[in-house]
C-alpha cells in the first residue's frame, strides 16, 4: 500500500503533501494504534509550541518526523478497521474509533504546520519570545554523540531527574520511536533524544549528548 505523507517544500514556501511511502500491512491492535497515535499527538504539540517560542529548527525538525509517524499508524488503523468490519453493524461499532483517529491526526497536521512556520522563518514575535524565555520547563532534542558520557548508559543510571532536572521523554534510534523510554533503556552513539526540564538542566544535558561536557553531576 503507498500512502501520502506530507513533507515541508521549504524551497518554495508550501507544505505540501507530495511525498509516497510505501506501507506494509499489519494486524496491530486498533486500541494499541489510537494509544500510540495519542501519545505522539501530545508530545507533537509540546514540541511545536516550544519550536515555535525558542525558534528551534532541530524541535520543529522532530515535530515534522513524528507527523509522518502518525500518518502512518492513522492508515494502518484504517486498514485494520477496514478488515475488522464484518457487516454492517461491525462498521457501524468502528465509526467512533475512525472519528478518533481522524481528530488525532487533524491535532498531528496542526502541529506540522506550526514546525513548518519556524523552519520558513514565519515565528512569534520577539516579545512573546522573549516572554517565554523566562519559563521554567524547555524542551530540546539532540543527538548522542559517539565521544559522549550519555553513550552506553541506562536511562536510570544517568538520574538526571535528580541532578539536573530532566526528563528523557522520548527516544528515536534509527526508525524506531519510544516515547517515556523505560528506566532500562540503554542510550547508544546516534540516538535522537527528546528531553524536558530545567533551562539549565537542559544545557547541560545538550553538552553532554554532543561529547563538549565529559562529567555528570553527582
Amino acid at each position: 500500500m503507498l500512502v501520502r505523507q506530507r513533507e515541508s517544500c521549504l524551497s518554495s514556501g508550501i507544505h505540501c503533501m507530495v511525498r509516497l511511502e510505501k506501507i506494509k500491512y499489519k494486524p496491530v491492535p486498533v486500541r494499541d494504534l489510537l494509544v500510540e497515535m495519542k501519545d505522539l499527538s501530545e508530545l507533537m504539540i509540546d514540541l511545536a509550541y516550544s519550536a515555535a517560542l525558542f525558534n528551534s529548527h532541530p524541535l520543529a525538525e522532530e515535530v515534522l518526523e513524528l507527523e509522518k509517524r502518525v500518518d502512518t499508524l492513522a492508515y494502518i488503523l484504517d486498514m485494520n478497521a477496514m478488515i475488522a468490519a464484518r457487516d454492517a453493524k461491525d462498521a457501524e461499532s468502528l465509526v467512533g474509533v475512525s472519528v478518533v483517529a481522524a481528530a488525532t491526526d487533524k491535532i498531528s497536521d496542526a502541529a506540522g504546520d506550526i514546525a513548518v512556520l519556524v523552519l520558513k522563518e514565519i515565528g512569534v514575535h520577539p516579545i512573546v519570545r522573549e516572554a517565554f524565555e523566562k519559563v521554567e520547563e524547555r524542551l530540546t532534542r539532540v543527538t548522542i554523540s559517539p565521544h559522549s558520557v550519555l553513550a552506553g548508559k541506562r536511562i536510570g543510571e544517568l538520574k538526571l531527574a535528580t541532578t539536573m532536572g530532566v526528563d528523557i521523554i522520548a527516544l528515536r534510534r534509527e526508525k524506531e520511536l519510544k516515547v517515556n523510554p523505560e528506566a532500562a533503556e540503554k542510550l547508544l552513539a546516534g540516538d535522537v533524544i527528546v528531553a524536558r526540564g530545567a533551562p539549565l538542566g537542559v544545557e547541560q544535558l545538550e553538552k553532554l549528548a554532543e561529547g563538549t561536557l565529559r562529567e555528570l553531576e553527582s
